[in-house]
C-alpha cells in the first residue's frame, strides 16, 4: 500500500469515528440514596404494625415474648428498621420470616442474624439465597408446612404458597389482629408479577389469590408486599382481571400472535386505567402470561 493511499484511509477512519464515535458502556442503575429514607410506622391492629422504607412492607408483632417480624427490606435500612422497632417495643426481635427471595425483602437478613434474630422461610427460598447470600443471611430454620408460632397473645400461622411469584412464598396469617400478609403474590400496585426465572407461575398465583380470598373475613386486613392495605373484595377483583388478562392473552396465541404482536395488541388496556403504575408493569406481565401459555400449547 502506497504512503499516499495510507494517509487517506487513516484521515477516512478518523472521519468516521468523529461521524459515530462508540457507544459509551451501559450505566448500571443508579442505587437509591438510603440516607434519606424514613421509616414510617403505622398501627394496625392490637399489638400489630407495619414499618415502611424502601422496599417490601415490614410486619412487627411486639410484645414480651419479642419480636416476630415479617421481611427484612435493604441491608442499609437494617438500624433504621431497629430504631423504628425499638419505639414500638423494648422487647429484642427474636425472630423474622421471609416471605419470599427478593433482596428488597431479605438484604436486612445477615445484619438481623447477627443481632441475634432467628430467621425463617421455606427450603426453596433457602436455596435461592444461598447462591448470592453471605451465610449469615441464611435462614436458620426452613418449613414445608405450615408453622404456627404462639407470642404475644397472638397465633401466627406461615402458609406455604406454592409457585406463586416465586417458589419460596409464604403468606403470613395473624389469627387474632385479623391481619394477612402476602408478600409480593398480591401487589395492590402494579400488574402481577410472576417471576419465572425463581419459579413462579400462573396457576400457583391464582391458586394463592384464592388461599387468601379463602382465608380472610369481611374485615380482615389483606397487607400486600407493596401499596395500599386492602380487603378480600379487592384481592377477588385482582384474581378476575388476572384471570381476564390470561384469557385474552391465550386467545391471541391461538389466533398464532406473536409476543411483539400480543403486546401491540394492549390486552390490559380495560385495567390500565385502575391499576396504579401500569404503565411500567402492564408489558412485564403481559409477556409473563404469553411465555407461559406458549409453552403449554
Amino acid at each position: 500500500m502506497t504512503t499516499r493511499v495510507l494517509a487517506l484511509c487513516v484521515l477516512l477512519t478518523a472521519t468516521l469515528g468523529a461521524q459515530n464515535p462508540p457507544a459509551a458502556p451501559a450505566q448500571p442503575p443508579a442505587q437509591p440514596d438510603f440516607s434519606k429514607v424514613e421509616i414510617k410506622t403505622t398501627k394496625i391492629a392490637g399489638n400489630f404494625y407495619t414499618l415502611e422504607g424502601q422496599g417490601g412492607t415490614i410486619g412487627v408483632l411486639a410484645g414480651p415474648d419479642g419480636v416476630f417480624m415479617v421481611d427484612s427490606q435493604f441491608a442499609p435500612l437494617t438500624d433504621k428498621i431497629v430504631a423504628a422497632v425499638k419505639q414500638i417495643s423494648p422487647s429484642p426481635i427474636k425472630y423474622m420470616v421471609n416471605t419470599h427471595v427478593h433482596g428488597d425483602h431479605t438484604g436486612g437478613n445477615e445484619n438481623l442474624a447477627k443481632q441475634g434474630v432467628t430467621i425463617l422461610s421455606r427450603e426453596e427460598l433457602r436455596t435461592r439465597l444461598a447462591k448470592t447470600a453471605a451465610p449469615a443471611a441464611l435462614p436458620m430454620i426452613t418449613y414445608d408446612g405450615p408453622v404456627t408460632f404462639h407470642m404475644n397473645g397472638e397465633d401466627v400461622h406461615l402458609i406455604p404458597v406454592r409457585v406463586a411469584h416465586t417458589d419460596g412464598d409464604t403468606m403470613v396469617h395473624f389469627a387474632r389482629a385479623n391481619v394477612i400478609m402476602t408478600g409480593d403474590f398480591y401487589r395492590s400496585v402494579g400488574y402481577p408479577n410472576i417471576d419465572r426465572a425463581n419459579g413462579g407461575t400462573l396457576k400457583g398465583l391464582v391458586d394463592a389469590l384464592n388461599g387468601v380470598i379463602a382465608l380472610a373475613q369481611p374485615d380482615t386486613k389483606v397487607i400486600p408486599g407493596h401499596g395500599a392495605i386492602v380487603d378480600k373484595t379487592a384481592v377477588a377483583a385482582h384474581r378476575d382481571m388476572v384471570l381476564a388478562i390470561r384469557d385474552k392473552v391465550a386467545a391471541l396465541i391461538k389466533e398464532g400472535k406473536t409476543q411483539e404482536q400480543v403486546l401491540a395488541a394492549k390486552p390490559t388496556a380495560d385495567y390500565d386505567a385502575r391499576v396504579p403504575q401500569s404503565a411500567q408493569t402492564a408489558d412485564r406481565f403481559v409477556g409473563q402470561l404469553y411465555a407461559e401459555l406458549k409453552t403449554a400449547t
